[in-house]
């Protein structure tokens, strides 16, 4: 591992040392950092994996509706069906912050929508299947939102323990070469004036 150049004084020797302690105490806020990261994720993590259940059994369900009104109407019928109104509403979110990282809490209100236009080929299994979907869009919404939580958390973490390896595996181990270098230059300086001292006759 190459070593830092450094002068060999005690000056310059006390300056590493500080800055090695600086390192250190850089590296130790990093790896809490991480620990802390991770944990937000898990948590996250645990939301999001309930918030897919929860979605994936009422998409499941609004297939079924699908199938039910398909069978009724037939593809062709179900293209010809009165569509409803524009969906309305919106997504509110409350920011917090996690070292940094902007966390979302989010909830879907939907506005009162008009009601669909009335259809000779009205049924029950057509309007089932159009609330179904419907009813679809906040828990969409609420999975985007944890989502995006989940993708930022991923990167601060990724960012952070990249620079905390880098101080773990490249700057303090080089730094530690380098104070061993220059403590083993100054020992040797003082074993050469040592040495100077006692050659040198007295007056």
């Amino acid at each position: 591992m190459p070593e830092r150049e450094a002068t060999p004084t005690r000056s310059a020797f006390l300056e590493l040392k500080e800055e090695r302690a600086g390192m250190e105490e850089g590296y130790g806020f990093l790896d809490e950092k991480r620990l802390i990261l991770a944990s937000e994720i898990l948590v996250e993590l645990a939301r999001y994996e309930e918030e897919t259940a929860a979605f994936l059994q009422e998409y499941a369900a609004a297939g079924q509706a699908l199938k039910a009104a398909a069978a009724r109407h037939g593809l062709e019928g179900l293209e010809l069906y009165p569509p409803a109104s524009a969906l309305g509403g919106a997504l509110r979110l409350n920011a917090r912050s996690v070292l940094g990282v902007v966390v979302h809490d989010a909830r879907c209100e939907m506005a009162d929508q008009a009601p669909p236009p009335v259809s000779v080929e009205q049924s029950p299994e057509a309007e089932r299947c159009r609330a179904a979907f419907q009813d679809l869009v906040p828990r969409a919404a609420h999975l985007a939102t944890l989502a995006g939580n989940l993708e930022r958390l991923r990167m601060e973490y990724i960012r952070t323990s990249r620079r905390a390896r880098a101080l773990e595996d490249v700057l303090l181990p080089e730094m530690d070469e380098t104070l061993k270098a220059v403590d083993a230059a100054l020992e040797e300086l003082d074993r050469e004036e040592a040495i100077r001292v006692r050659l040198v006759p007295l007056p």
